[in-house]
C-alpha cells in the first residue's frame, strides 16, 4: 500500500509540474533600438550643423568687402573687420581661385558671422566676428608618409612620372637636387632612378604636397650618383644634399637658367643665324627654349649689374658673381628685379619672351669669364666645399641604412631596357 501511495504522490507531482509548465508564458524581452546620434561634421574647428554654410571660390574682380557685401555685413562693419586684422591677414591680397566658406546664423537673420580663406590645402585664416573681431592662421594637421619609387627613362624624366601617376612636384624637388652635375635637358633612355621621399596627406587621404626628399640615386649615362639630404650647419640655410661620399652636389652655377627646357641653340662662333639671312655671326651664348612666361632663374649668387631693354638683346638682366664670373639673360618678356639687388642662386630674375632679335620664345644664357665670353659647359666650375671632417662620422652613420634602402628598391622588369 505504501509503494502504491509514493506512486500516487509522484504522479500528482509530475502532473502539477506539467501544468504550470505549460501554463508559463515565455517572456521575450523587448529590444529597443538606440537612435544613433548624426555624425558630428566638422570644418576648419567649426561645427558645420551650428550654421548655415556656404562655400564658393573667390571670383576675378572679387574683393573682401564685395564679398561681405554679398552676404549682409555693412561697409562699416567691413571697414572696423578690416582695420582689425589688418596685422594678421591683409584682405587686399585674397586671390582669385582661392576657395572660401561663410557661416551664417540658422536664424531667420542668417547674418555672417565667420570667414574662412583657404592659402593653400594646408594653411587657412580665420575671421570671426560674431562677438569680437579676431583673425586667426592655422594649420590643417597632416600626416607625413614615407614612399619609394623608380623608374627608368625612356624620353624624360616628366613624362616617365606622368606614366607611374607620380607626383610631378617630386620630379621638380629631384631636378632641383640634381641641378649642378645633371643636365635634364639630355638625359638619355636607359637612364634610371631611385628615390625616398616623404608625402603630406590631410585627412589620411588627400594629398598635400611633397614634404622632402631623403634620399635618391640617379644613373646618367651609367653613372651613378648618390644624394643624400643632411644638416650641415657650415652652410647657409644648414640643409643640403651630399653624395655617398659625402661631396656637396652643389655647385656655383646651375647648369641652366630654366628648368625643363630644351636647348635651342648652343655657343657658336661660327653659327649661320637664319635671322640675319643666314649669314656666319657669331653665337655667344645658349639658348633655351621655354614657353612665354617661364621663370628665368639666377644661376647663381649676385649682384644685378643691369636690368634694362636694349637693341637686340631685347628686355635682360646681367648679374655680377664674382671677381671672375657675370652671366647675362636676354630676350625675357619682363624683369623681375632691378639693378644693385642681391639674387640667390635660383631666385626667379624675368620670365621667358620674344623681346629684342629672337624668332622664338626662349632666352639667351650669356657666361663671362675674366671679362670674356665663354662656353659655360666647356668651365671647370667651382664646386661647393665638402661637408666638414667633423660631420663625416655623424653623416655616414646616418646615410647607411638610406643607401640600404635604395640599394632594396628594385626597378620593375618591364622597366629594363
Amino acid at each position: 500500500m505504501k509503494q502504491i501511495g509514493y506512486l500516487l504522490l509522484l504522479l500528482v507531482a509530475v502532473f502539477s509540474c506539467k501544468k504550470e509548465i505549460k501554463e508559463a508564458k515565455v517572456v521575450v524581452p523587448e529590444v529597443v533600438e538606440e537612435e544613433k546620434a548624426p555624425p558630428v561634421i566638422k570644418e576648419f574647428g567649426y561645427v558645420l550643423d551650428n550654421f548655415k554654410v556656404v562655400k564658393d571660390t573667390i571670383k576675378p574682380g572679387d574683393s573682401f568687402g564685395a564679398i561681405m557685401d554679398t552676404h549682409g555685413i555693412s561697409r562699416a562693419k567691413v571697414f572696423e573687420i578690416t582695420n582689425k586684422i589688418k596685422d594678421t591677414f591683409n584682405v587686399a591680397r585674397i586671390m582669385a581661385g582661392k576657395p572660401y566658406m561663410l557661416l551664417k546664423s540658422k536664424d531667420t537673420t542668417e547674418k555672417a558671422q565667420v570667414f574662412v580663406y583657404q592659402n593653400n590645402k594646408i594653411d587657412y585664416t580665420v575671421i570671426d566676428f560674431r562677438d569680437s573681431i579676431i583673425a586667426q592662421k592655422r594649420k590643417k594637421p597632416v600626416k607625413l608618409v614615407e614612399k619609394m619609387a623608380s623608374g627608368v627613362i625612356t624620353s624624360s624624366l616628366m613624362q616617365n612620372f606622368d606614366d607611374q601617376n607620380l607626383s610631378i612636384p617630386l620630379a621638380y624637388k629631384m631636378a632641383d637636387i640634381y641641378a649642378w652635375t645633371i643636365d635634364f635637358t639630355r638625359l638619355q633612355a636607359g637612364d634610371r632612378f631611385k628615390v625616398i621621399y616623404t608625402e603630406k596627406f590631410i585627412d589620411d587621404t588627400i594629398p598635400a604636397g611633397i614634404e622632402q626628399v631623403k634620399a635618391s640615386y640617379f644613373e646618367h649615362r651609367g653613372k651613378p650618383i648618390f644624394a643624400f639630404r643632411f644638416q650641415d650647419d657650415s652652410i647657409n640655410g644648414g640643409i643640403d644634399y651630399f653624395d655617398d661620399e659625402a661631396n656637396n652636389l652643389r655647385r656655383a652655377f646651375l647648369r641652366a637658367p630654366v628648368k625643363f627646357s630644351r636647348i635651342s641653340s648652343r655657343y657658336n662662333l661660327r653659327r649661320r643665324i637664319k635671322y640675319y639671312g643666314n649669314k656666319i655671326r657669331p653665337h655667344r651664348g645658349t639658348d633655351f627654349a621655354a614657353p612665354v612666361g617661364t621663370p628665368i632663374l639666377a644661376t647663381a649668387d649676385g649682384i644685378v649689374t643691369k636690368s634694362e631693354r636694349r637693341g637686340g638683346n631685347g628686355k635682360y638682366v646681367k648679374i655680377r658673381h664674382n671677381a671672375t664670373y657675370d652671366t647675362q639673360y636676354l630676350h625675357m618678356s619682363r624683369q623681375a628685379v632691378k639693378v644693385g639687388q642681391y639674387v640667390r642662386q635660383g631666385d626667379v630674375i624675368g620670365y621667358i619672351g620674344m623681346t629684342g632679335n629672337t624668332s622664338g620664345p626662349h632666352v639667351c644664357y650669356r657666361f663671362w669669364k675674366n671679362g670674356k665670353e665663354v662656353d659655360p659647359f666647356k668651365q671647370d666650375l667651382p664646386a661647393s666645399k665638402p661637408l666638414s671632417d667633423s660631420l663625416r662620422p655623424k653623416f655616414f652613420n646616418y646615410i647607411e641604412p638610406l643607401k640600404a634602402t635604395l640599394d632594396s628598391i628594385q626597378f620593375k622588369p618591364q622597366e629594363i631596357l
